[in-house]
């Protein structure tokens, strides 16, 4: 059975997700068609590793880079080659998942939609929501990260039953804690970690401003931290460091490839990530797999669903500073054990894996089919 899916870019978490469904199930002939080469939003490199599946890249341009026209030619001239009897859409308001849903509806192929949206991602307007709800009716099934994810599809009509989950996942395995521990250490001191780009929705300014309160009142030798990654932000991030002091205990090493993130990974003490909106949060899924605590935000799609309050980290408010440098010195000092913690993150984390990915696609594209 020839399944298509397709794509804005190929980067790390893609690709592991569709090497292990097209490993597991063969009897599918799965073609990942990338809309193109290249993200505006991420630097990822491009892997030359060989790939258990077809690639179809429409452009060497990135989607962003291409008029809606040019990139609506393209994908229905690669649909009418590879002729799917399946196709698999990433959302549903990006440029170019449309075209494909209008494909599939034309030639009367099922459509399985992959979402991450949750209910309170923003603030939503009742004809958005009516027209969005006509949308989702097209599909035949779906693919979504969590509980939140799928009750959102459910209040926009879709059947309960045709909801599965599984699709927000990382390649557990390549964050390892044992594969990963004897990396070299990227500071020689305890640290706290943090992975964004550096946009307002990631709250950094707070994180800076808790971790400022933290040091002045902790009654304890004080942690390090490590801000990884770039974006429009970080000039205004850097300078806050600075009127803070804080230069010879924030450290901020720009955007990283996934390989240059192992050893920050690998020899943290703690995970945080701050977002005040974020529908789930793949970088929780990278710390909790090497092993880490994490301090997760509420606001975060991933945190009713991977948090364990108390077992392998905590919960905050994003917008409550204290409560962030409270939780600091808590994890700090010795009244919470890091390595069992730690060991509650990475086996809760099993739970959502490229297995749990392909094994629920499949379960996805067998409700099609019935």
């Amino acid at each position: 059975m020839k399944v298509t899916a397709l794509t804005m870019v190929t980067g790390p978490y893609i690709a592991a997700r569709y090497t292990h469904f097209a490993m597991t199930y063969p009897n599918y002939e799965l073609s990942l068609v990338e809309f193109g080469e290249v993200s505006e939003t991420y630097s990822w490199q491009q892997s030359d590793q060989e790939v258990p599946y077809r690639r179809v890249i429409l452009s060497k341009q990135s989607a962003e880079g291409q008029t809606w026209v040019m990139l609506s030619w393209r994908l229905l001239s690669a649909l009418n080659n590879l002729q799917p009897e399946i196709v698999i859409l990433c959302g549903y308001g990006i440029k170019g998942m449309l075209v494909g849903l209008l494909w599939s509806l034309f030639h009367q192929k099922p459509a399985i939609l992959l979402s991450d949206s949750k209910e309170n991602d923003s603030l939503r307007n009742s004809i958005k929501e009516f027209i969005k709800s006509l949308i989702i009716q097209k599909y035949d099934a779906a693919l979504v990260a969590g509980q939140l994810h799928k009750q959102y599809l459910c209040n926009l009509g879709m059947p309960r039953n045709a909801i599965f989950v599984g699709y927000d996942v990382v390649e557990n395995k390549r964050f390892c804690r044992k594969e990963i521990k004897d990396l070299p250490k990227p500071l020689d001191r305890p640290y706290f970690l943090a992975v964004n780009r550096f946009i307002a929705k990631k709250n950094l300014h707070r994180i800076i401003q808790a971790y400022a309160d933290y040091r002045q009142q902790t009654n304890t030798k004080p942690w390090d931290l490590v801000l990884c990654g770039d974006g429009e932000l970080y000039p205004q991030i850097e300078q806050k460091v600075s009127v803070l002091g804080l230069e010879s205990s924030v450290h901020m090493p720009g955007f990283l490839q996934l390989e240059e993130l192992l050893p920050y990974y690998a020899h943290a003490q703690c995970f945080i990530h701050a977002s005040l909106q974020e529908q789930w949060g793949l970088v929780v899924n990278e710390a909790m797999a090497a092993g880490l605590p994490v301090i997760v935000s509420n606001c975060c799609g991933c945190f009713e669903d991977l948090v364990l309050e108390g077992v392998n980290g905590f919960g905050f408010d994003p917008e409550n500073v204290q409560q962030l440098s409270s939780l600091m010195m808590k994890v700090s000092s010795d009244s919470v054990d890091l390595e069992i913690m730690g060991r509650a993150s990475e086996v809760h984390i099993q739970n959502y894996s490229p297995e749990t990915f392909s094994h629920g696609l499949q379960k996805a594209i067998q409700h099609t089919l019935k």
